[in-house]
């Protein structure tokens, strides 16, 4: 089973399969830089084979990274979207360099335009980025957001309209998010639902282009758009979706990963990865 958490890579990536080997992950999310600048210093060669090393040797089957949170590929501001270009290639290249399989992107925001246009500029933007890393196996993960303000990516259908009008689609698929699944308004709190929603998901989508799973509780109601992850159980959803995506054959072979709050020491992870891991019918 592919499960994990996100970690940190303070003090060096390599450091990051540490951390997830000590609790036990089979999958790990990465910052490959600051998550809060456009931009940081190159990854040095000597961290590049350590971390490479360290993870030949683990336990730890899939690492993936996660965008910057500045990045907004949907920016109608000219300036504004070519600098977050820029620094969607560098989290490309430092994956590339890394041999992470794809990154996870939050599709963006249109601001003061509308959500189709904010749908045009990301798949312009990113079949941009597409050809400009022509020779690249690293691919794109769009994150379903919780349609919080001008936010693109709630709804499914949002997602496949972007992946329909990039070219080069064959380097793009999705990362679900439990948590803004919820908060956008699609139910999965219980069995017949949960269904209802993941064939709309396969409908629209299509669950060949699942990439990866954020196992994420939810602080917020139904379709309350509103972004707040809440440790495994403890919110509005409940364990019964996390029953299901554990349990399911379908999302077997997908990684799946924490995004709870937790503090440096990770004893939140451990708890929430025991929730999980317990919840595997036997």
């Amino acid at each position: 089973m592919l499960l994990g958490a996100h970690m940190s890579v303070e003090g060096g990536v390599a450091n990051a399969i540490d951390r997830g080997e000590s609790i036990g992950c089979t999958a790990i999310q990465i910052f490959a830089k600051n998550n809060h600048r456009m931009f940081s210093p190159p990854l040095r060669e000597g961290d590049v084979r350590a971390f490479k090393k360290k993870w030949k040797k683990s336990k730890i089957q899939v690492v993936f990274s996660h965008v910057g949170y500045l990045v907004n590929l949907a920016s109608p501001k000219k300036t504004f979207r070519e600098v977050s270009i820029k620094s969607m290639r560098d989290e490309l290249e430092r994956a590339e360099i890394l041999g992470l399989p794809f990154v996870v992107l939050h599709p963006g925001a249109s601001l003061e335009k509308t959500t189709e246009e904010g749908i045009k500029t990301i798949a312009q933007s990113l079949s941009q980025l597409i050809r400009g890393t022509g020779g690249y196996k690293v691919k794109i993960a769009l994150e379903n957001t919780a349609g919080a303000g001008s936010g693109v990516g709630d709804r499914f259908e949002d997602l496949a309209e972007i992946l329909d009008r990039t070219t080069e689609s064959r380097r793009l698929g999705v990362c679900l998010d439990t948590c803004h699944t919820h908060a956008a308004g699609y139910d999965i709190r219980t069995k017949p639902a949960f269904e209802e929603t993941m064939k709309q998901f396969n409908i629209v989508i299509g669950l060949e282009h699942l990439l990866a799973i954020h196992m994420n509780d939810c602080k917020a109601e139904k379709g309350a758009h509103k972004d707040r992850h809440e440790h495994i159980g403890k919110g509005h959803l409940g364990l019964m979706p996390f029953r299901l995506l554990m349990n399911d054959r379908r999302f077997a072979k997908i990684p799946k990963v924490l995004e709870t709050p937790k503090g440096p020491d990770m004893i939140e992870d451990v708890m929430n990865l025991t929730t999980l891991r317990n919840l595997v019918w036997r």
